[in-house]
């Protein structure tokens, strides 16, 4: 037996992996038909990436820098920089300050925010109801109410 020990490192995912093919994947788990890749079902987009985009697509259309806003908010320039793109979750303070700094209110920014969901939602049903997969029965969990959709 050696004693020295191995120069190889080890890379430990912390994403699940998906099983090999043949594999016949983990114990219990349903086994996926063969025919190709299933298609995936619409992400739901998250709070911050809708906010964020809203604050970068008004800076933008001002014309204004990412420089100016975050001094003008007091915000340092590479954190608004994360969160017009989503990665990071602001504060209730952060969002009111880069609001401001734009002109807006924060009951503005999240309006913006919700509209822009509410057109996501919309775009789901629509893409839903013209699929040849999706249920026709009143009673799905995705059946329309105002031309929004309700899911499970």
């Amino acid at each position: 037996m050696s004693t020295h020990a191995s120069n190889e490192s080890r890379v430990i995912s912390l994403r699940p992996q998906a099983p090999s093919p043949g594999s016949g994947g983990a114990a219990g788990a349903p086994r996926r038909p063969v025919g190709g890749p299933q298609p995936r079902a619409p992400r739901e987009p998250l709070w911050r990436d809708l906010v964020g985009d809203v604050l970068r697509r008004e800076r933008l259309a001002q014309e204004r820098t990412l420089k100016d806003v975050s001094e003008a908010a007091r915000i340092s320039m590479p954190y608004l920089s994360e969160v017009e793109r989503g990665r990071k979750e602001a504060s209730s303070e952060v969002l009111a300050a880069a609001a401001q700094a734009l002109g807006l209110g924060l009951a503005d920014l999240l309006l913006l925010a919700g509209d822009e969901l509410a057109r996501h939602t919309r775009s789901r049903v629509v893409r839903s109801r013209t699929s040849p997969t999706s249920p026709t029965s009143p009673t799905s969990p995705t059946s329309q109410y105002d031309g929004f959709c309700l899911a499970a």
